[in-house]
């Protein structure tokens, strides 16, 4: 057992790296963990090649530790555990109960301390000392000393140890790992994990005597205990058939024990994953699903977007097809998580907090559900930041604990903040396998078919949609359809734009020089030429904005523009979503934005609300080390641009512009970005050479110069007269929208009228590709009345046909 006198000093890499090594060297590894936790195991898996096992006597009981341990560690030549926070730091109040020492005495493993020496001398020899002789019943029969420095205070601790010391390790921030509210980021969730095990094995396999902890390993004594045995546990055969049990997984959904899935298989049923991130249907012909723990909350916009998914998920839930979900899972099953739609299949809505909840509790069932039985009583753990708004449902609630209600359970349903290791309750595995032995298959879907969903899912489109935030209105307006769905202006360009435009191509024959260009823009806004960058349309600034730094907590504020997010993730990032909330009209709270995000993107006007936020709002996201990129794609449709601050100067402030849409030139890739002359220099240094060509280069400096001033300000105005025409319309036929200033409309037309719109041959652009909207919503472009009253009867058909369904 590789242990410590407390937690921080290192267990994780040293006993990462010890099984990395020993594996490297030809051994068989089995990796276990002393405690609840899911993290360390995922980064043992990587290391050993095996399932990471957990070994906690408050989750399994005592008399189990030993078995699983054996059978974990079928067929090793070695077994590694890691233990959990100090060496006797157990469930408060039992004397060190479930603690890695009491792990250690229950297995009879010897123990090996990792002691961070980073910050002592002399005083590690009486630490380990008295860790060693504090109880007669453990072993501690060796020390590796981590984030060792100087040779002469490393010398210094060695004679101070009685203890052998199998390993001094030096400092190497390279293979430190990166932390998540809940502690160290999930192995599945980053990307070059394999890359940091390896590595922590070849460091350890330098710094660590390996023969040395071998030879303690074979030390310890023969179990007399048969290994754990999943069959054995449900004590009865299967019933007949074999039910498909869909569980969740990817990068969303990394929590759960392995002994589940064993437990379940050996129950009769078909173990199938799904990825809620990228999967749009559950598997074919599922039965059962579970729906374990991980972080919902940092990929809420993607699994928000997935509404195909969510949608098929709500109505299994609704249709009695058993479920279980635990914390992460409960927040999938939730209205709402910050705002953002999930699966709706829980009356509640989740927020993240800064508590964090944290309790190693026993739980009572008080009713009859779909695992348990009145009265029955589990062990558990709670490790979360999030609430949930009503926790439980009166008179329906899963659990007892603490004294007050928790969770949601029906005859089919369990649903709860609560993890538990099924292995300590068999029973629940054999009461979950009977009922979806039960129930009806889940028919076989056909995500790639519009036919194959209800209306108002992903599949509405005539083309799948494999990456949500990647979907952008252009691909709707195809076919001929009547074209609501792109915010192109609905004009023709000037004269004088045209005929910019044709002169730029007697310069094809030359690369483009984006100086004039930089220019015009610097002078449109009152800047220096080093405080703009021209850009091959605003997608390309995105991009460069995600790639310049290594932003450790980028934040999105959704619902917005994806093309920011999309870029991020692109880029190896993690996206924190932000989001605004449509009982709140879709207003920013500034607020809301974590204290220590580094970059925050928002757009003003916002993409697709149209909601126009206001300057002092933003300006308040402006700090010391964060960049604050203003997304004003729209802000020249906004007659006089109020609210703008393309021409401020603050610290880490950039604004972002597009001139495609005003001027009727999407083909020509034109944008700009001004700003914080530090923040716009990295990102002309990550933009690749040439990448605006000679007709944006004309373009640009034609619509920032001085005649195109009186031209933009009219096409503005002429746009507020549209858009009051059409929301006029819409107030007339009764249907909800956002008051918008922006040269679209978002509106709550309700599930399914976005393909029964195209059925009636006009193309809106669908919303629930937004993270924070579902399918009720479609965002229409502003176009003249009269093409405007053809969108407008075709809204005035589809509410006729609802009522007339009525």
């Amino acid at each position: 057992m590789v242990a410590a006198p407390m937690t921080g000093q290192g267990k994780t890499t040293v006993a990462t790296g010890i099984m990395a090594a020993l594996r490297e060297a030809g051994y068989a590894v089995s990796g276990h963990k002393v405690g609840p936790d899911y993290i360390d195991p995922g980064y043992h898996a990587l290391a050993t090649g095996r399932p990471g096992r957990n070994l906690d006597p408050h989750l399994v009981g005592e008399d189990r530790v030993v078995p699983l341990l054996l059978h974990g560690a079928r067929g090793a030549d070695v077994a590694v555990v890691e233990g959990v926070m100090g060496l006797h730091d157990g469930r408060i109040g039992t004397g060190g109960f479930a603690s890695s020492a009491h792990v250690a005495a229950l297995t009879r493993t010897p123990v090996v301390l990792v002691v961070d020496v980073s910050r002592m001398s002399r005083s590690v020899g009486a630490l380990v000392a008295g860790m060693a002789a504090y109880d007669p019943g453990v072993q501690v029969a060796g020390v590796i000393l981590n984030k060792a420095g100087s040779e002469r205070n490393t010398a210094e601790i060695v004679r101070s140890t009685r203890l052998p010391v199998l390993g001094v390790v030096g400092r190497d921030g390279g293979i430190s790992r990166p932390s998540r509210h809940l502690g160290l980021v999930p192995a599945a969730e980053r990307a070059e994990s394999a890359e940091v095990v390896r590595r922590l094995g070849e460091r350890v396999a330098e710094q660590v005597d390996l023969a040395a902890l071998l030879d303690l390993a074979r030390s310890a004594p023969d179990l007399d205990a048969r290994p754990w045995d999943p069959v054995r546990e449900l004590g009865a055969a299967p019933g007949r058939g074999r039910p498909v049990v869909a569980v969740a997984g990817g990068r969303a959904f990394t929590f759960r024990y392995p002994e589940t899935e064993e437990l379940l298989t050996a129950a009769g049923c078909e173990v199938v994953g799904f990825d809620p991130l990228t999967d749009t249907a559950l598997p074919a012909g599922t039965r059962g699903v579970y729906l374990g723990g991980g972080f919902p909350e940092v990929y809420v916009g993607r699994l928000s977007a997935n509404r195909g998914l969510l949608n098929e998920l709500g109505e299994a839930v609704a249709e009695g097809v058993p479920t279980v979900a635990e914390c992460a899972g409960l927040l999938y099953l939730a209205r709402s998580l910050d705002g953002a739609p999930m699966a709706g299949a829980v009356p509640a809505d989740a927020r993240m907090t800064e508590r964090l909840t944290l309790r190693y509790p026993e739980a009572a069932a008080p009713r009859d559900t779909l695992l348990t039985r009145a009265g029955e009583r589990a062990t558990g753990h709670e490790f979360h930041r999030t609430r949930l708004t009503p926790g439980s449902a009166e008179g329906g609630q899963a659990w007892e604990i603490d004294g007050g209600p928790e969770g949601f359970a029906s005859p089919t349903l369990h649903a709860s903040y609560l993890h538990v290791h099924w292995a300590g309750h068999p029973r629940f595995a054999a009461r979950f396998a009977d009922a979806a032995r039960g129930s009806a298959a889940r028919p076989a879907t056909a995500p790639l078919r519009a036919a194959s969903r209800p209306p108002g899912t992903l599949a509405d489109l005539p083309e799948p949609v494999a990456e949500p935030l990647r979907h952008h209105g252009d691909t709707e307006a195809r076919g001929g359809l009547l074209d609501f769905a792109v915010n192109v202006y609905a004009g023709p360009r000037p004269a004088w734009l045209d005929r910019v435009l044709h002169e730029s191509l007697d310069r094809a024959d030359a690369y483009p020089d984006p100086a004039p260009a930089r220019d015009a823009v610097a002078r449109r806004h009152g800047r220096e030429s080093a405080e703009a960058l021209p850009t091959a349309g605003a997608a390309e600034a995105f991009t460069l904005l995600a790639r310049v730094r290594p932003w450790r907590r980028p934040v999105v504020v959704h619902p917005q523009f994806t093309e920011p997010h999309a870029a991020l993730e692109q880029a190896g990032h993690t996206v924190t979503p932000v989001f605004c909330a449509a009982g709140d009209g879709f207003a920013f709270d500034p607020g809301a934005v974590p204290e220590d995000a580094d970059l925050v993107v928002v757009g003003n006007p916002t993409n697709p609300t149209g909601v126009l936020h206001p300057a002092r709002a933003l300006r308040k996201l402006c700090r010391p080390g964060r960049v604050v990129a203003v997304d004003e794609a729209f802000m020249d449709a906004v007659p006089g641009e109020p609210e703008s601050l393309a021409g401020e100067r603050s610290e880490g402030l950039v604004v972002l512009r597009s001139l495609t849409k005003h001027w009727s030139i999407p083909g020509i890739r034109a944008g700009y970005a001004v700003g914080d002359a530090v923040v716009i220099a990295e990102m002309a240094r990550a933009q690749t050479p040439w990448s605006v060509s000679a007709p944006a280069v004309a373009a640009t400096v034609a619509c920032t110069g001085g005649r195109a001033g009186a031209e933009a300000l009219e096409r503005a105005r002429t746009l507020e007269g549209w858009r009051a025409f059409l929301e006029s319309g819409l107030r007339a036929a009764g249907l909800p929208f956002v008051p918008s200033r922006a040269p679209f409309v978002l509106v709550r037309a309700g599930e399914g009228v976005h393909a029964r719109l195209r059925a009636r041959g006009v193309a809106a652009r669908r919303a629930d590709t937004f993270p924070g909207l579902d399918a009720s919503w479609v965002r229409v472009a502003v176009r003249p009345p009269e093409t405007s009253r053809l969108l407008l009867d075709a809204l005035a058909g589809e509410v006729r046909s609802c009522a007339d369904r009525a």
